[in-house]
């Protein structure tokens, strides 16, 4: 099994920058040096002004080299298809997207032991925050929550970024 990193952290922690360098770091040891960076979440349409400068100032951080695939919930999927280091942003849109947020993490840790290059994803840590005031909030962080907790278990490394600064977790 090549390197697994799970990167996790709240919003606006800095975790998918963190992510990034990983990626950078992982695939600078590669012959091919090659980043594919998988999204998981899109505003096809263009009806979200906030979204969409969310993706622009991510993808104006990405070296021109690296190339993105929209995975959206066919993460599994896409993520056997990529030859290359992976960089997954991120597991909570991939849940998300899932109805009934029914995402399938075996499946996904499946997949991740059978790559034959390195994977970085970067995931939203919901755990750590006000309990969601409604059952569609709680079924969301608990449905995020075992998802991370089943990549973290599988993972050969895991980080928590709060406040921009990174923590391993043993």
């Amino acid at each position: 099994m090549a390197a697994v990193v799970l990167v996790l952290g709240g919003a606006r922690s800095g975790k998918s920058e963190v992510g990034e360098r990983r990626a950078a770091e992982l695939a600078a040891l590669t012959p091919s040096g090659v980043v594919t960076y998988v999204a998981t979440g899109w505003a096809p349409d263009g009806s979200d002004p906030s979204w969409q400068a969310r993706v622009a100032a991510h993808q104006l951080r990405r070296p021109p080299t690296w190339t993105t695939v929209e995975a959206g919930t066919e993460l599994v999927s896409c993520l056997s298809s990529v030859t290359d280091v992976a960089l997954v942003d991120s597991l909570g849109t991939w849940v998300s997207g899932i109805d009934g947020f029914e995402a399938d993490p075996l499946a996904l840790v499946e997949v991740l032991a059978e790559r034959p290059a390195p994977t970085v994803l970067v995931s939203d840590e919901v755990g750590l925050g006000v309990h969601p005031e409604t059952a569609v909030g709680v079924a969301f962080r608990d449905a995020l929550g075992d998802v991370n907790r089943a990549v973290a278990a599988a993972a050969d490394e895991v980080l928590l970024v709060v406040a921009g600064r990174v923590l391993p977790l043993g």
